[in-house]
């Protein structure tokens, strides 16, 4: 912390001179820990309760110093830390953030506000809308989801919660929004396709539609959700008389960024009158860019969309933006108000309250960070950096695709790159553990053939190509030791096409 004279508390309180110093000093911090943050083990090495027990048992009867507390991020916090903002991250989808963003954050705390109501604090509505509009020029989206149309977007906290709201509102169209129990018979029946994020599943069981409410639709070669195969369980439900309603389709799914062929499926939801909700959680923010734009094809059946601006957008967690063609329908499922709540404003019918469009009744002002974001990058500086990120992801599955030791799994769409070992699932398991325990880096696995496969995602804020190569490198060194252990010769050169 920065020598001078500490400022006095003001009682109990911080008093705001205290705040400004205080306050420089975490601003610091955090500039610090991005200049060293590739200093770190990527994932965290402490054992399960390491922290916990490193913490006092009991709570302070007194007040502690500022800097006592700020050192004990350094001492008691940072080793169970994994650094997702480090450019050594690879695993899972980003969670990136930027220097805007924080900044964002930081005033959005200041200000406090509880965005609840527009009469609540305007500003946080308004800017929200305006926000939400940009980007639908900004993705190319259908003009519909415009808030000065029937439809409208708002800023939710995660896909998994805009995934439920789209499926509450889809259900309240098929039956009665003011019924909670409509669809606990059984007979409602949503669609996703087997590869289809966990969330839909979770969804489904919130809204309590009963463990058989979701029917999972089998991929192609791709991993794509097939159209003929949803068109037929559909059918198929209806002549048993349930009662088909929802049809979840993703762009970019979690395990191999498989991405459903939207103007097939938009056409069976069409026909059958199904709602179509497009998850597009991470790669939704490539459209920004025109040569991605096909990405979005078929949007214009789709009744509901949501991307995350908190993976790929350089926008920390949590801001999800989810749009919906007719916001009655999701106003009808989810307003409920007492009398505490009436206002003019509201009761006037010319403001949206976005506590109707979301499941909780508070929420926080996270358009600011977002507008901030916007604002410091530009279209030009966001498109920048997602077209790096797709060609170091891209450069290293040619890397792959050379490679005697291992194999493409999938041909990858955009900076999921989805790789295996030639030796086979146990090798790859072990090969994984050594990797994200040595700390230079840190990748995860899903399934796909029923084949046990590593993703390497390139996406957080500050990658660059040198992080991308020691990442291949560490990955080769890691497997010829392995492979020395083991006894295994390299692999034969042979078909690089995706075989696994």
């Amino acid at each position: 912390m920065s020598a001078g004279r500490i400022p006095p508390q003001d009682g109990f309180h911080m008093s705001p001179e205290a705040f400004r110093y205080y306050g420089r000093a975490v601003v610091d911090w955090i500039a610090d820990y991005y200049a060293r943050v590739e200093s770190y083990p990527v994932l965290s090495q402490v054992a399960p309760g390491e922290v916990y027990r490193s913490l006092p048992p009991e709570p302070p009867e007194h007040g502690e110093g500022f800097e006592a507390i700020l050192a004990d991020i350094d001492r008691l916090i940072l080793p169970g830390i994994t650094h997702w903002q480090s450019p050594n991250f690879f695993a899972f989808f980003p969670a990136n953030t930027s220097g805007p963003s924080i900044l964002g954050e930081l005033l959005a705390g200041g200000l406090g506000v509880q965005g609840m109501l527009w009469a609540t604090s305007p500003a946080c509505t308004e800017l929200e809308t305006r926000v939400l509009d940009w980007l639908i020029e900004m993705l190319g989206l259908p003009l519909r989801f415009r808030s000065d149309g029937p439809g409208g977007g708002v800023i939710q906290d995660s896909a998994s919660s805009a995934t439920l709201c789209a499926l509450l509102a889809a259900r309240g169209r098929a039956t009665d929004p003011r019924c909670s129990d409509q669809g606990s018979d059984g007979r409602l029946v949503c669609y996703a396709s087997t590869e289809a994020h966990s969330s839909i599943e979770k969804a489904v069981r919130i809204a309590g539609l009963g463990r058989h409410g979701l029917c999972r639709i089998a991929v192609d070669e791709r991993f794509a959700m097939r159209p003929d195969a949803l068109a037929e369980r559909i059918a198929q439900d209806r002549a048993q008389g349930l009662l088909p309603f929802f049809v979840c389709a993703t762009i970019g799914t979690t395990s191999s960024n498989a991405i459903d062929p939207l103007p097939a499926i938009g056409e069976v939801c069409r026909e059958a009158g199904l709602w179509l909700h497009v998850d597009a959680a991470m790669s939704g923010t490539a459209a920004i860019c025109p040569e991605y734009r096909y990405l979005h094809a078929g949007m214009a059946l789709a009744h509901s969309y949501c991307f995350n601006p908190h993976k790929w957008m350089f926008t920390n967690f949590d801001c999800d933006c989810f749009y919906v063609a007719d916001r009655s329908a999701l106003i009808e499922s989810l307003s409920v108000l007492p009398d505490y709540l009436r206002n003019r404003a509201s009761e006037s019918g010319a403001v949206f309250d976005y506590r109707d469009w979301q499941v909780p009744l508070g929420r926080r002002f996270r358009a600011l960070k977002l507008w901030f974001v916007i604002r410091h990058y530009g279209i030009e500086g966001l498109r920048h950096h997602i077209r790096r990120h797709v060609e170091l992801a891209q450069e290293f599955a040619r890397w792959v695709a050379d490679s005697t030791r291992f194999e493409l799994c999938i041909t990858p769409p955009l900076n999921l790159v989805c790789f295996r070992h030639r030796a086979g699932d146990a090798f790859n398991r072990e090969l994984l553990d050594r990797l994200n325990g040595g700390g230079r880096l840190y990748l995860t696995h899903t399934i796909l053939r029923n084949r046990y496969t590593l993703r390497l995602c390139v996406g957080q804020t500050y990658t660059e190509s040198r992080h991308v190569q020691a990442a291949w490198q560490t990955i080769q060194e890691t497997a010829a030791q392995l492979e020395r252990q083991r006894m295994i010769l390299g692999a034969p050169r042979g078909n690089r096409t995706p075989n696994c």
